[in-house]
């Protein structure tokens, strides 16, 4: 069975090696060296280019390299007959709490502005908000924002989510629906993304969504830069309406020189690292899918085309 490796985000060598380890057995090619392509039954890539997977005609199975399908369901020529499946990695789920968990109590506990009062050698005294009293909603109710939410609530915050569909979490107020959007919004003095981006939710964190948050809020994305509309959060963040954001991800990576979230004052770049996949830990994942294909079973983490995960 031959295996065709297609990323640019991660160093390909370093997935082939592990995925040896485990699965001497497999051809591995890396893009762009595929040989003959109907040889192709398995593609592990992300963000493979418009087109790419259409060009094996043998596939049987595509793997992404994450838990975000977005990239590849955006190819208007993807073989959708074919299964896809995702990871879910528990070390990723960790890092990804650990991203939220960080900028959350950074805002909490205003470092960002004892920051600047030392740049300035001012010794100020800032009065401390209660836990309790800030509320943090969390867009997205899947792995990633339930394991947030669990953590969140041992430093006693409130924390309120939306889903798309209903789901109950125990110390969490729960709403979901597009008709249940607007009340949730006007709770959040903290709002974390960590939505799956689909056409429903592309530019869900638009500029009604942003006035309809209290005064003094802050953004943490850490989903898809497709969820936030990016001239809408800088209006926001201008008219100080909005007190700061922290952006993972952005609707083009890199993000380009002349962007003008580099230099905003009001904003954190990170450079899509919040949480990433180790070789080590998700090949064992892959190579398990691959040989049920092999031995006909129940492939595992399969996404459903029609809900975009």
């Amino acid at each position: 069975m031959a295996l065709l490796i297609y990323t640019r985000a991660h160093d390909p060598a370093v997935w082939a090696a592990e995925l040896k380890v485990l699965a001497p057995d497999l051809d591995i090619r890396i893009h762009p060296n595929t040989g003959n392509p109907n040889d192709i039954e398995v593609a592990l890539v992300a963000k493979p280019p418009p087109g790419l997977l259409k060009t094996f005609p043998n596939l049987k199975l595509i793997h992404a390299f994450g838990a975000g399908v977005d990239a590849i369901l955006a190819d208007p020529h993807l073989p959708r007959h074919v299964p896809l499946t995702r990871v879910i990695d528990d070390r990723l789920t960790l890092a990804m709490t650990e991203y939220v968990l960080l900028h959350v109590l950074r805002f909490h506990r205003q470092v960002d502005t004892m920051a600047a009062n030392q740049r300035n050698r001012a010794w100020k005294w800032l009065p401390p908000v209660d836990a309790s009293e800030r509320v943090i909603g969390i867009m997205g109710m899947g792995t990633l924002g339930m394991a947030a939410a669990q953590k969140l609530s041992q430093f006693g915050f409130q924390l309120v989510s939306w889903s798309r569909g209903l789901k109950a979490v125990d110390g969490v107020t729960s709403f979901h629906g597009d008709e249940h959007l607007d009340s949730f919004l006007r709770l959040c003095n903290i709002l974390i993304c960590l939505l799956p981006l689909t056409p429903e939710t592309r530019g869900i964190i638009n500029r009604r969504a942003l006035s309809l948050l209290p005064r003094g809020g802050y953004i943490i994305n850490a989903a898809r830069g497709g969820h936030v509309v990016e001239a809408d959060l800088l209006h926001a963040l201008d008219s100080e309406w909005l007190s700061g954001a922290t952006l993972d991800v952005f609707d083009e990576e890199p993000l380009r020189d002349a962007h003008p979230f580099w230099t905003h004052p009001k904003v954190t770049v990170t450079p899509h690292n919040a949480a990433d996949s180790i070789p080590a830990q998700v090949a064992p994942q892959i190579v398990d899918n691959i040989r049920r294909l092999q031995q006909g079973q129940p492939l595992l983490r399969l996404v459903d085309y029609k809900r975009g995960y």
